[in-house]
């Protein structure tokens, strides 16, 4: 999750290259600066969120948030309609 400026020339273009890097390393956009992305372990979450520290932009806030499988399959949906997707489902298969 992300809040980043866009006020100066500058900030636009970190913003835009932090995203680019986030969808490079294989996250996909869940809401509007909230990206997600799946890890078959704790220990590969750690890796990637060590090689997102090396990229990060010069201001604003990012966090992460490592959720279990079980946990992200439990999100219930409020208002809208959920989107019948294999992300948002455990019948998906991950090859190793």
């Amino acid at each position: 999750m992300f809040d980043l400026p866009v006020d100066t020339a500058n900030e636009r273009r970190e913003y835009r290259q932090f995203r680019q890097r986030l969808i490079n390393e294989g996250f996909l956009m869940i809401q509007y600066s909230v990206y997600e992305r799946v890890c078959v372990s704790r220990k590969t979450a750690n890796f990637l969120e060590n090689r997102i520290k090396k990229f990060l932009p010069s201001s604003g806030t990012v966090q992460a948030l490592m959720v279990t499988e079980k946990q992200y399959n439990d999100m219930h949906f409020l208002v809208g309609d959920p989107i019948d997707d294999v992300r948002n489902s455990s019948d998906r298969t991950v090859i190793l």
